[in-house]
């Protein structure tokens, strides 16, 4: 994974659609504090009895209630959780940020964190990151969303990694190894042909959100890194799309739909369903969220996603969390960011619900140990990346974004525009 720490040094205040509702808001500063500086908190803040608040997104729910209610438990500072929607985040954080009542924790899509960070959203943590012993291990794509100026802001909350899984029962029926996965695309194009060749009703080779931005960077960017090519330069400001290895994974994906492989709602999946097949036992191997190996109701591979030479790679999301520039509990605050990167939240809570830890020295655990396909996800997440770039949300997730115009041309319209609709996707970066 190339190291993102500095890329951020000569940013200027972009804006994104996540960032937009907070225009006006770059005067705030990042180190706004309180009564309890920061940099004077120590190695693990203050716990002395203070009530905190923490915003967090509804997806991540079951997370942060049980990191919640396990610091809690444990301290004498209480966290007070709350819960938003999460059409609804972005537009509560823009609203608060902009009233200045943020609460005194929050967490962030990470995609979103580069553009909040130069905002001033979050206070400057990097004295307090610097002091951990195992700094170097807490996972580096996160640490980088959050870097502006080499002062870190972000420490990564629940992390969601993209992997590829594969239907054990499907696997023998087409006459595959149930236990050994594809080592590159083109073998992962060759089994979903096989168990697409079965002819079973309802029942298909692959699937994706080929409506769904979000959807697509989240799953095809890593066989982009596998490769050891990258999406986009250093500042996130220019396409690196239309280079060989992203030009085989539109074409092996071209392929595939044109051989009826992908399951057909996939060509208009915005997101709400497009891990809906794979869930229902309906497809044989496709690009999955990790976080869902626990509720996933069949006996699954897993793997990192492989590249069109092979290697393998994964995109590091989730969300990333920092102290608010609000927060008059700074120091209060660091003590639950310090709590959660130690091995009693780490491995005690997150790694005993089934979810990645952000720390690669506790990748193998005393849970994850029972469950090889654990560490392997726990083991790919470091070599994972996060792309950064102001204008991502733009440029890749919108609904009308140009990242989504240049898959559907090179997939389904089969046309020859990846360069033009690449150099498209570099305008808006570029703004």
């Amino acid at each position: 994974m190339r190291s993102t720490h500095t890329r951020r040094m000569q940013r200027v205040g972009g804006v994104v659609a996540a960032g937009a509702l907070l225009v006006g808001l770059a005067a705030c500063s990042s180190g706004g504090g309180g009564s309890s500086p920061l940099a004077s908190a120590g190695p693990e803040g203050v716990d002395d009895g203070s009530e905190l608040t923490l915003w967090t997104r509804a997806p991540l729910e079951k997370q942060a209630k049980l990191l919640v209610e396990a610091y809690n438990a444990s301290h004498e500072n209480q966290v007070k959780l709350t819960v938003v929607p999460n059409d609804d985040y972005v537009a509560k954080v823009g609203a608060a940020a902009g009233s200045d009542s943020l609460p005194d924790l929050f967490a962030a899509d990470i995609v979103y964190v580069p553009n909040w960070v130069e905002q001033g959203l979050f206070q400057d943590l990097t004295a307090n990151i610097d002091g951990l012993d195992f700094k170097d291990e807490i996972n580096k794509g996160h640490l980088a969303a959050g870097t502006s100026d080499d002062k870190e802001h972000v420490l990564p909350f629940v992390l969601d990694l993209s992997m590829l899984f594969w239907n054990k029962e499907l696997y023998k029926e087409a006459g595959l190894d149930p236990e050994q996965g594809p080592t590159t695309l083109a073998e992962f194009a060759e089994d979903a042909k096989a168990v697409q060749a079965l002819n079973k009703p309802d029942t298909y080779g692959t699937a994706t959100g080929l409506n769904c931005g979000g959807c697509l960077v989240f799953t095809w960017f890593p066989s982009v890194w596998a490769d050891g090519e990258q999406v986009m330069n250093e500042d996130g400001t220019e396409s690196l799309l239309a280079e060989d290895g992203a030009k085989e994974v539109y074409s092996t994906w071209a392929d595939l739909w044109k051989s009826g492989a992908v399951l057909p709602s996939s060509k208009d999946e915005a997101g709400p369903t497009w891990t809906a097949g794979f869930t229902e036992g309906k497809v044989g191997v496709m690009p999955y969220p990790a976080t869902l190996l626990s509720s996933t109701p069949f006996d699954v591979g897993v793997s990192g996603i492989p590249g069109p030479k092979g290697g393998d790679s994964t995109f590091v999301g989730g969300d990333g969390i920092g102290v608010s520039k609000d927060s008059k509990k700074a120091a209060q605050s660091w003590n639950f960011l310090s709590w959660l990167m130690s091995e009693d939240a780490q491995v005690g809570v997150l790694a005993k619900d089934n979810d990645v830890v952000s720390r690669s020295d506790l990748a193998n655990n005393e849970y994850s140990s029972k469950d090889p396909r654990l560490v392997t996800i726990n083991e790919v997440a470091s070599k994972g990346d996060t792309p950064y770039s102001l204008n991502f949300q733009e440029a890749f997730n919108s609904p009308t974004s140009p990242w989504l115009t240049l898959v559907r041309n090179a997939v389904l319209e089969g046309t020859d525009t990846v360069d033009a609709d690449s150099d498209a996707i570099t305008d808006v970066l570029s703004q």
